[in-house]
């Protein structure tokens, strides 16, 4: 199949969709909110959805649907540092140790396995744990302590591949300097990989971030996706809204993230399909 018969699926269409509107919320959703997210209204605890409330109220009288969108943004924040630094720094670890290979690719490899030995969710929790009020930041370090390895294992595989081609031994030949052949002449043509794997790990990264949230770990803010379905579980005997609002928020996001990685997957590589 040449690059101009190439298209996307409609499933990868109905991922740019849901990632379209998850980050146009992130961006206006604070604006858009019609209540704010901190004034409590205790007469107003627990109200249906209505012309007023569109997704109700909480314990507190608050407006979920401005909580929700208000967490938009804490979650779009978050998974875009952490694919972002991880995809970076695992990209170029994973380069460097690939085209060098020797004892550089042994160190780097070596701290992969190391990484990959603790279960992800764990690590994340114990370095979280150590702070006593969790903030956005730590948030973010605890998620790239491990994030960034399956980049590195992706690029070395990818440079391994490409570093006894034709072009890049012409590159070399003709007297280019390593860091020229590793960024000019092999990085541009393994992007294609990376970018699917930071489609597909922008959900992975939100639903790691509301699990900690839900388990108190998180950023201690009211309205991350997380805190919401972790204060939705515990009014669930009043009500199951709460809790079935930001899970839903959250499945539709992952959703998304699947559905696009998928279509740019078999975009890139249409030989791939089945």
């Amino acid at each position: 199949m040449s690059a101009g018969e190439r298209k996307l699926s409609p499933s990868a269409w109905i991922g740019i969709a849901l990632m379209s509107t998850f980050l146009f919320l992130a961006l206006f959703g604070p604006l858009l909110a019609p209540y704010s997210v901190v004034h409590q209204d205790l007469d107003a605890r627990f109200l249906g959805p209505s012309w007023k409330h569109w997704l109700g109220t909480d314990q507190h009288g608050i407006d979920t649907l401005s909580q929700v969108l208000h967490g938009t943004r804490i979650a779009a924040m978050i998974s875009a540092s952490v694919v972002s630094l991880c995809a970076v720094t695992g990209t170029l670890l994973g380069v460097v140790a690939g085209y060098y290979r020797g004892v550089v690719d042994e160190v780097v490899m070596r701290i992969v396995d190391i990484l990959l030995a603790f279960p992800g969710i764990l690590l994340n929790i114990a370095i979280v744990a150590l702070v006593a009020r969790p903030g956005i930041g730590t948030m973010i370090i605890a998620l790239c302590v491990n994030g960034w390895v399956r980049y590195a294992r992706l690029a070395r595989g990818q440079v391994l591949a490409m570093r006894e081609l034709e072009y890049v031994s012409a590159a070399r030949a003709i007297g280019a300097r390593p860091s020229t052949v590793m960024f000019k002449h092999i990085l541009p043509n393994m992007l294609s990989p990376i970018v699917v794997m930071m489609s597909l790990s922008f959900g992975g990264v939100i639903a790691v971030e509301a699990s900690l949230s839900f388990l108190g770990l998180g950023p201690q803010l009211d309205y991350s996706w997380g805190s919401l379905l972790d204060q939705g579980t515990t009014f669930s005997w009043v009500t199951p809204r709460l809790a079935l609002v930001p899970g839903i928020a959250i499945m539709l996001v992952v959703l998304g993230s699947n559905l696009l990685g998928d279509g740019l997957r078999d975009y890139y590589d249409p030989k791939g399909r089945r």
